[in-house]
Formats: structure tokens, C-alpha cells, sequence
């Protein structure tokens, strides 16, 4: 039995804070409370003057990502290491089946991918298109191999996009099987038709990407989504929530009570469009991501969303190419791979723009940084919080631990940061990946392959509100004789 006693700390949950010792055991949280005995042996954390916290939960990664002609950076054992390093200690990352491919076979060869994942981690299927054998293998993903959420590109037409028909069936889909619908909401023909006429008019660098995809292109995919779903009756989440025009969309169905989710990235609420216009080619490449940053009125309302409740995760979209790899776009926008960094990152920057600013309490930031995520992709109590049972994700939180963040620095597989020079206060001081310190004193311990899949339970109580809700009580078809047939 290995033991480990965190004290002096005050424990923060989404629900609470107190001032209370840990007592971790093996790979799980033993008891929670004032002056907690310490078994024989164990090995004391002192976190005096510190913040004890659920490990983060990063619920949208791409490691080592096959991606428009080449292969994300980051694999699954740096990524996740660099994850430790700021105090994430789960991901939840993408299989992305190309065309035709039986996304049974892409989900196994993910996961053979993430064996050498130095923590925990599970995975969101794509759906990229659809026939008889897509619906079927569904059906096992849910029921044998532990996934619970199906992810829909509405964004890159001729490649992975999701039309309407395959929108449709796939939803339905999910519900039969309890299962959460995850959507990427960009309007792909307006996308591809604004790509090519920005172009044409001469706007051929790294600019011309947020010029492709404006707001108005979101806001459009985001309702048209959340409608689809709502006719369906089936729950959904949006990812990467980047502008006001898709965050009303979300907050619109919210009020009226449907059951949608919505992510933010960490990038999007600090960075703006400005990036695109840097004279370096180089530099204003590596922001081309989708959606892309947006002007600093959207950040504001974005912040708001958050606070009020109406975003309810943080993500980061984590997606590395490295400059020789952004260099495919050089002459042409378009061939840019989409993607930033941010793994590292995310909670140190959320935690100085958001916590030491007042926008979020220390209870708020853990909702958005692990236990809503927890919640809405069913591994809460699992993961997400600090109580006997858990698994010992923790972070002892240093509230006053400045940092400047830099590529120089980082521990994360690229050679570019999007936060460059950026100095923050509030790091991870110790982090712990069931039970096992992977990062203390600025030093990373991870091990390759010590990281373990995360089974996923399909849902019950939405499916079964949302049938009362759309119901099945339609009205009753009404009889009627044959008309005679006008002549």
C-alpha cells in the first residue's frame, strides 16, 4: 500500500472550500478532513497556503492527429506529460475516421496511439459519414469499448464534413443509444465558398483565415445544430464556443430549457484577431486554428458566458504543428493545418484572467476546469472532484507561483507558444495522476504508458427528459373515410 497525506491546504470543489488534509492511498482519495492521520510511511505533501484541487480535465485534445497532409507534433505521452505540467491530469481526445473508414477500426487504432498516455484519457468518435456499418459499430462503441459521445464536423468540406442527412441520422443514433452529440459548428459550404473568394482577391496569407470564417458562419451551424437536435430530442454539446453570434444560439435554447452544452477554449477568451495582421509569416500562421480568434467584443461576451453559466467547460482545442508544418500554407492560407497549442496552459491563464480578476471564485474555476466536464461526459465522481472514492487526481495550487510562459520553456512537443511572453500568477505546484506525483518542484516524473482509458457510461436521465419533453406524445393519427377522388 502506498500512501500519501496532502496537508494544510484548503481543498476547493465545485461545490466548496474547507481547510482539510487528503489522504490518498494507492490510486485513490481515502478520506477528506481536519488532521487526517497519517499511516506509517506515508509520504507528506505540504500544501500550506495552497489551493488543493480535482485534477484538470481537458475535454477536447488532438494528439498526434493525422491532419490536412501531415501529423500533429504532440503524441500522447508528451502531451499528456505537458498536461501534468500545468495541472490537467485527463483528456478526452478525438478519433477521426477518414472517409469510409469503419470508425471501429479508427477507435482501435487511437487507442493503440494512446498506450504510451502518461495519464488518464478516453475519446469523443467522429462521424464523417454514414452508412449502415457506421450506425451498427455506434452501437458497440456505446456498449463495449465504453464511449459515450459522438463528434460531428458541420466544418472542411470534401473531407470531413457532416451534411445535414448525416447530422440527422447520427443524432438519432445517439439517442437510441444514450449517447451525447458533440458538434464543431462552422457552416462548411459558406466556409469553402469564402475561402476560395478571399483568395481570389488576394488575401493569400495567414489574414485570410479569419476573413473565411466569420462570425455569422458559426452562429448559423451552432442554431442549426441545436434545432436538429431539438426536433430529434437529443442532448448536445458545442465545442470550442468562439463568438457571440453562436453563444446566443446556446444561451436562446438553454432558456427554453433544451439540454445543450457549450465549451470555450482558454485562447479564445485572452487573444484576439490582431494576431493575423503581424508582419511575421511565420507568427501569425501558427493562430490559424478553427474557428479562428476573434475581435475583443467577443472575448468580453464569452467571459460573461462563462460566469453566467451558459458556457460550462474549458478546453483548448490542443493541436500542434510545428512552423516547417504551417509552412504548407506559405503561399496559400487554406493549406495552413489548423491548429494551436495550449495544453500546458490552460489553467494557470484561466486562473490569472479569471480567478485573480474576480470574473471566477476558486469553486468556479474547478466547475469549469474539471467537474462540469466530469458531469456532462459521465465520470463524475470519478473524476472532477476531491472525496473518498475519487480517483487521486490532484493538484496542490499555488495561488502566488508566477510564471512567464514561453516555448522556451514549455514541456509541450512545438516549437511556438501562442501565449508567448505572457506572465501569470497561479501554477501547479505538485500534480498527482492517480496517486503518483508527475510533477513537483518544476520537474515532470511521468511515466510513458502509466496512463489508463477511461470507460464512459451512456446516459439515462437526459434521454428519458427529453422523450417526456418532445415526446413521444404525439396526438393521436385521426380517422377519417376515404375520400372519393375529385375528378
Amino acid at each position: 500500500m502506498a500512501a500519501t497525506v496532502i496537508r494544510g491546504g484548503t481543498v476547493v470543489t465545485a461545490e466548496s472550500e474547507s481547510r482539510a488534509d487528503v489522504l490518498v492511498v494507492d490510486d485513490k482519495v481515502h478520506a477528506v478532513g481536519k488532521d487526517v492521520e497519517a499511516p506509517a510511511g506515508a509520504r507528506i505533501i505540504d500544501a500550506t497556503g495552497a489551493y488543493v484541487l480535482p485534477g484538470g480535465i481537458d475535454p477536447h485534445t488532438h494528439m498526434e492527429l493525422p491532419f490536412m497532409g501531415t501529423v500533429a507534433s504532440e503524441d500522447f505521452f508528451t502531451g499528456t506529460s505537458a498536461a501534468a505540467a500545468g495541472g490537467t491530469t485527463t483528456i478526452i481526445d478525438f478519433v477521426i475516421p477518414a472517409p469510409k473508414e469503419r470508425i471501429l477500426d479508427a477507435y482501435k487504432k487511437w487507442r493503440g496511439w494512446a498506450e504510451k498516455a502518461a495519464s488518464d484519457y478516453s475519446f469523443h468518435v467522429a462521424i464523417t459519414w454514414w452508412d449502415e456499418t457506421v450506425r451498427e459499430d455506434m452501437g458497440t462503441l456505446v456498449k463495449e469499448h465504453g464511449v459515450n459521445s459522438f463528434k460531428h464536423f458541420m466544418a472542411y468540406k470534401n473531407a470531413i464534413m457532416c451534411d445535414d442527412e448525416i447530422l440527422v441520422s447520427s443524432f438519432s443514433r445517439a439517442k437510441e443509444l444514450g449517447a451525447l452529440c458533440t458538434v464543431h459548428a462552422e457552416n462548411g459550404e459558406l466556409v469553402f465558398r469564402l475561402q476560395k473568394e478571399i483568395f481570389e482577391r488576394g488575401f493569400t496569407g495567414p489574414e485570410g483565415h479569419p476573413l473565411s470564417r466569420p462570425p455569422e458562419v458559426e452562429g448559423e451551424a451552432a442554431n442549426r445544430a441545436i434545432r436538429i437536435a431539438e426536433v430529434l430530442g437529443v442532448p448536445i454539446y458545442l465545442v470550442h464556443t468562439s463568438c457571440i453570434d453562436a453563444l446566443e444560439a446556446v444561451a436562446r435554447a438553454r432558456l427554453e430549457g433544451q439540454r445543450v452544452f457549450a465549451e470555450v477554449l482558454a485562447q479564445h477568451l485572452v487573444i484576439d484577431d490582431s494576431v493575423y495582421r503581424n508582419p511575421d509569416w511565420n507568427h501569425a500562421a501558427h493562430f490559424v486554428m478553427s474557428p479562428p480568434f476573434r475581435s475583443k467584443e467577443h472575448q468580453a461576451a464569452l467571459w460573461k458566458g462563462l460566469q453566467a453559466g451558459m458556457l460550462q467547460t474549458t478546453a483548448t482545442d490542443h493541436c500542434c504543428f510545428c512552423t516547417p508544418q504551417k509552412q504548407a500554407g506559405i503561399d496559400d492560407f487554406r493549406k495552413i493545418p489548423n491548429g494551436t497549442g495550449g495544453v500546458e496552459d490552460r489553467m494557470g491563464v484561466l486562473w490569472h484572467h479569471g480567478v485573480r480578476t474576480g470574473r471566477l471564485t476558486p469553486s468556479e474555476f474547478v466547475a469549469v476546469t474539471s467537474a462540469n466536464a466530469a458531469k456532462i461526459f459521465n465520470v463524475y465522481p470519478k473524476k472532477g472532484t476531491i472525496a473518498p472514492g475519487s480517483d487521486a487526481d490532484i493538484v496542490v495550487w499555488d495561488p502566488e507561483k508566477t510564471r512567464t510562459i514561453s516555448a522556451k520553456t514549455h514541456h509541450q512537443n512545438i516549437d511556438f507558444n501562442i501565449y508567448e511572453g505572457m506572465s501569470i500568477t497561479g501554477n501547479a505546484a505538485v500534480t498527482l495522476s492517480r496517486g503518483a506525483v508527475v510533477w513537483e518542484k518544476d520537474q515532470l516524473s511521468t511515466v510513458k504508458g502509466a496512463g489508463k482509458y477511461v470507460d464512459r457510461a451512456p446516459f439515462g436521465s437526459y434521454f428519458d427528459s427529453q422523450k417526456k419533453r418532445n415526446g413521444e406524445g404525439l396526438p393521436t393519427p385521426v380517422k377519417r373515410e376515404r375520400p372519393a377522388l375529385a375528378k
